[in-house]
């Protein structure tokens, strides 16, 4: 039996940074991820590193987490091809102007400088951009970074701090004593703690239901592709808003020339087979919306598609914080697509909740109980996932 003072399942994004968080804060922690480190959605993300057009109250988490990306070299000992290039949302009509008006002056209270571009202004700054964009917002100090550099970099950093990262450990319980909990892999109780953090992503709510109740999570997947390198034209990701699903693409060219993309429908995917599934119709939709978007890209290759397997719930806001039900219990999961640039953030912020009991960032929004029925605060012992 290994014991901890803290006990992380899932080795993603979010489950890395808590770790490395944990651990700079003094306590010893045992990381179990049942494949590899950022196997699952963190390491197949679209990896855009975007504070604009988030919720306002989700913009003190996001400002937390772009702290650590300033830092992220001293932080991890890595930059992950971090680029600071700016992230710029379009639109090919007006119907978002007034609302883009509106978040541009609220933003500024949380520290977030916004840009909103003219049709003109887009030409000549974006010159390989369609003439037929109507208005642009731009948020000059995002980026983008690789994903598959950065959850493995979180882990070795962590590991240097002095976590446990234990791979190939799939969790079969976890049960709730007196002062601790014991967590089983493979059917044996392996390791112990008095706290858990729970951030397995998609594969969270087995967990969740038996130790908490019932959440409405379920699993999809992304719609992502590469194209064959061209001459690095494009800085920014960019981003369509618009108000038909198969018109909201995005795109980021990295330095190597390949034009990475997404967007559209998103695919089926199981946590029972671990697959996702890329949709060949959403593919040729993408191809055409990236035409349209960058007329040059016409004779573009592509090289690859790919999916992953994302956790996502109704309001498209995550669960975060303490269980309302178990003492010791703790969550982050349900990121709906948009956790990677806030997952240093998470990890942050849910280590300085653990270590204090307090933050100064609010979760009022993410707190399990929106999805809870009003009953007395007792909980089951222990969690037997199917």
């Amino acid at each position: 039996m290994s014991a901890a003072d803290v006990v992380v399942i899932g080795g993603g994004i979010v489950g890395t940074a808590a770790t490395l968080f944990l651990q700079r804060r003094g306590l010893s922690v045992i990381l179990l991820e049942r494949g590899l480190i950022g196997q699952q959605a963190s390491g197949v993300s679209f990896a855009n590193v975007r504070r604009h057009t988030r919720p306002l109250h989700q913009l003190p988490l996001a400002q937390r987490s772009y702290d650590s990306w300033m830092r992220l070299s001293s932080l991890i000992g890595d930059t992950c091809e971090f680029r600071q290039v700016g992230n710029l949302a379009v639109t090919y009509g007006n119907a978002q102007l007034e609302h883009w008006e509106q978040y541009v002056r609220a933003a500024r209270d949380y520290g977030l400088e916004l840009e909103i571009l003219d049709p003109l202004r887009l030409r000549t700054r974006f010159p390989y951009l369609s003439k037929n964009i109507a208005a642009g917002l731009f948020s000059p100090k995002d980026g983008h970074a690789n994903p598959r550099l950065l959850v493995p970099a979180i882990s070795r950093a962590a590991e240097r701090e002095g976590a446990r990262i234990v791979l190939n450990a799939e969790v079969t319980s976890i049960d709730r004593n007196a002062d601790r909990f014991d967590v089983a892999v493979g059917g044996h109780a392996e390791y112990r703690a008095p706290i858990v953090l729970i951030a397995a992503g998609a594969w969270a709510g087995k967990f969740v239901a038996a130790l908490d109740g019932p959440v409405p999570l379920f699993a999809s997947g992304p719609q992502l592709g590469v194209t064959e390198p061209l001459p690095y034209r494009i800085g920014p990701t960019i981003s369509v808003f618009a108000d038909r699903v198969p018109e909201r693409i995005y795109l980021r060219q990295v330095e190597r020339g390949n034009i990475v993309f997404g967007g559209g429908d998103r695919g089926p995917a199981s946590t029972e087979t671990n697959r996702a599934s890329v949709l060949p119709t959403n593919t040729l939709g993408q191809i055409t919306q990236l035409q349209r978007l960058v007329p040059a890209l016409s004779t573009a290759n592509v090289i690859r598609v790919w999916s992953g397997i994302e956790g996502y719930l109704p309001d498209a806001l995550p669960v975060m914080g303490a269980s309302s039900r178990v003492r010791g219990l703790y969550y982050a999961f349900g990121f709906s697509g948009s956790g990677f640039q806030l997952g240093l953030g998470v990890g942050d912020v849910l280590s300085e909740l653990i270590c204090t009991g307090h933050t100064d960032v609010p979760l009022c929004q993410y707190d399990i109980r929106r999805f809870q029925p009003a009953t007395p605060k007792s909980a089951p012992g222990s969690t037997r996932p199917s």
